[in-house]
């Protein structure tokens, strides 16, 4: 398969995660959409390890380091995100008015 199919898949992962960023109120919804795009990332890395160089794989090596890193930002997100629901009783974005006097 050539890049450019990876290449439209990864921008159209990226483009829905962009989209779920900005329209979505709930905070479960957010966290998902930058899962989205940090999939998207590591179809890239991958699509161009595979495609410069086949024999070495730098673009794995980073994308396990991207999942890595999103599994952590996903396990604080949740709990700060139950915590909030705990206090709030509701995870709607517009309510997250902690810092506000």
């Amino acid at each position: 398969m050539p890049l450019q199919f990876f290449l439209i898949i990864a921008a159209a992962l990226f483009c829905i995660g962009i989209y779920g960023l900005v329209t979505s109120r709930n905070a479960v919804r957010v966290l998902m959409s930058i899962e989205l795009l940090l999939n998207a990332v590591n179809m890239n890395l991958i699509a161009f390890s595979n495609y410069l160089d086949r024999q070495a794989i730098n673009g794995q090596v980073f994308s396990v380091f991207v999942i890595t890193v999103a599994a952590a930002e996903a396990a604080v997100g949740l709990a700060i995100i139950l915590s909030i629901y705990r206090n709030r009783d509701t995870v709607d974005m517009e309510q997250f008015n902690l810092l506000k006097w």
